[in-house]
Parts: structure tokens; sequence; C-alpha cells
């Protein structure tokens, strides 16, 4: 599943498993769709910078164990990457709805 962030000012796709810790983490129920109003953005902004200071070293998706017969020439998986990392995008988008006041919402892609 992929999420859709949007405001007035962009669009960001997201893969859904890290984009639904990510509003978890900012202070939300994490259902799809969704939306923070332009007045509660900067509440849900300092939320999800707090959270990531305490989770944003986990992985984002987990890091699968090795498999006992795995070879080289499987398909490639996603390389495991740090939420804190994940983060930046939709963290710049924030930013600039609070910047430039726009309601955040989110949906299914």
């Amino acid at each position: 599943m992929m999420i859709r962030f949007g405001t007035k000012y962009g669009q960001l796709l997201m893969q859904g498993e890290p984009a639904v810790t990510l509003l978890r983490l900012g202070g939300h129920s994490g259902t799809v769709p969704g939306a923070v109003l332009a007045d509660d953005l900067p509440g849900f902004l300092q939320r999800l910078r707090a959270g990531l200071e305490l989770h944003g070293d986990q992985y984002s998706p987990a890091p699968l164990p090795p498999e006992p017969d795995a070879r080289d020439d499987d398909e490639p998986r996603e390389r495991p990457v740090r939420l804190r990392l994940r983060a930046v995008p939709l963290l710049e988008m924030i930013e600039t709805a609070v910047r430039q006041p726009s309601d955040l919402m989110w949906e299914r892609a």
C-alpha cells in the first residue's frame, strides 16, 4: 500500500507502513484517509519530531532475518532505512505547510 500526502504546495508518496508509523508518532491514529488542519499542524510537527528522537533509529521496513537457503540471485529486497531518514520529505512538507498555512491530508494511492 502507498499513501499520498498532500498540501496546497505539493504531494508526496510514501510506503504505507512507514507513513502510518510517522502519523502515529505525530499523535494521529494512523487511519487512512485522514488530515491535520493547518491550525493543528505545528503541534503535530512537534510531536513527530519528539517521536523521531525516541524511535528514529528504528529501521523501516524492519530487516528480514536471513533465509537459510537465500541466494544472491533472488529478487532484490528493499534495503531497510532508518525511520528518521524516511521522515525527511514529510517533515519538509509539514514545515512548508506551517510557514504558509495549509492543511495536511493523506489517502491511499
